[in-house]
């Protein structure tokens, strides 16, 4: 017997459970959402788990970044302002045998003057500063706005490694998501002695006091009841009825798992077929080693690529209590290791050239048949979290008049 939903949400992690739990606040009932997912625990990318006697974030490092109000209030109704700590980001790139402070670019003023002397003769030289046009593709890109040095010695090789792809394949479409610190800026950071531009992306962020990121979204979970079930990969959906696994009949079904498991749930055009072929993604191996770092950093970007790892976590610095750190590496750069691993088919998208245009294909395709895509794999873009529930948020509020009555 078929159970009729409103809405039939594929996948638990932060978009998912967001979405779910928006949707009872706009007049569904327990009854008219399901949300179905594969592992045995809510949280997707950002679970967490207990490793040698702290929590690890087995997805890689997620923190809660401050800048959206509407995001805390609402990640608060299920763990409490109280029960997170505040840090001041302090995120280091390892760079001629040195340890200074992200973004380069900013932070030039900690190295030598010789080495700082050589980066920005080699920014001044930089396409942008003489006003050539900006390149399309991203490795064309990197040099035209930061010249030689820094894209040899620090950006080509970091975006070798955690993409494990050639950089002239990826566009430029996604770059306002780096710093951006101009020359002038960078130059009076190094006469001044101090960061220059705007702060990244979690420049002050809450981590919680007692747990791993993944608390929160396993306390989401937890409030769904039974509208929540777990273990519970996708076998098969039927588009014409907007059934899944035979089992639950949706008014509206939202994908927030990767497309390219589409093929294996149903028929699927020839031309959304090639879209989805098209969409390439990071596999990411986190691996867990005992010795705490000598750091005052939460994490460190390490470039050099006679070394597997492109990131390490050091969660003593942000884990009360905690001791040792964690490495992230693109799984295709693993080596065999008999450390405790966690291995993420699935974690970054890659932000190829024509991307954009073949998700929109799919995107079409999908609502086109009551099938709409949501956060980091429904739109293929690398969404923090905090972006990910604002932008759920956001479609409920869309869903809202079509999907309730």
């Amino acid at each position: 017997m078929k159970a009729n939903k409103k809405i039939v949400i594929l996948g638990a992690g932060p978009s998912g459970l967001t979405l779910a739990h928006a949707l009872l606040d706009a007049g569904c009932t327990l009854d008219d959402i399901v949300v179905l997912e594969k592992q045995p625990s809510a949280g997707g990318l950002c679970r967490s788990e207990m490793v040698d006697g702290a929590p690890l974030d087995i997805g890689g490092g997620h923190f809660l970044d401050l800048k959206r109000k509407e995001v805390l209030e609402f990640l608060f109704r299920f763990m409490p302002r109280d029960e997170w700590d505040l840090y001041d980001r302090v995120s280091k790139i390892r760079i001629r045998g040195l340890e200074i402070d992200h973004p380069l670019e900013a932070n030039l003023w900690q190295l030598p003057n010789e080495v700082q002397v050589d980066y920005l003769e080699s920014i001044a030289q930089a396409g942008c500063v003489r006003g050539e046009a900006m390149p399309e593709s991203f490795a064309a890109w990197v040099k035209w706005k930061l010249g030689d040095v820094i894209t040899r010695e620090y950006m080509l090789p970091y975006n070798r490694k955690i993409w494990s792809m050639d950089p002239d394949l990826l566009g430029t479409y996604w770059l306002h998501k780096l710093p951006n610190v101009s020359f002038r800026e960078t130059l009076l950071s190094c006469l001044e002695g101090k960061p220059m531009g705007a702060l990244p992306a979690h420049g002050t962020f809450l981590y919680p006091k007692e747990f791993g990121y993944g608390e929160v979204w396993r306390r989401m979970g937890e409030a769904l009841g039974d509208s929540l079930v777990t273990s519970c990969p996708v076998e098969y959906i039927d588009l014409t009825a907007r059934t899944v696994n035979g089992r639950w009949q949706a008014q509206t079904i939202i994908s927030t798992i990767p497309w390219a498991l589409w093929p294996g749930f149903c028929d699927l055009p020839t031309e959304i077929l090639t879209s989805i072929a098209s969409l390439k993604n990071a596999a990411i191996d986190v691996d867990y080693h005992p010795e705490t770092l000598s750091s005052s950093a939460h994490w460190v970007y390490e470039p050099d690529e006679s070394i597997a790892y492109h990131r390490l976590l050091l969660r003593s610095n942000f884990v009360p209590g905690a001791r040792g750190h964690w490495t992230e590496t693109n799984a295709a750069r693993s080596l065999p290791s008999d450390k405790i691993r966690f291995h993420n088919e699935y974690a970054y998208p890659i932000n190829t050239l024509g991307k954009p245009e073949a998700v929109q294909e799919i995107l079409a395709w999908g609502r086109n048949r009551g099938v709409v895509g949501l956060g980091r794999w429904g739109r293929w873009e690398h969404l923090n979290s905090d972006v990910a529930v604002a932008e759920a948020l956001q479609m409920a509020s869309v869903l809202c008049p079509v999907g309730v009555e």
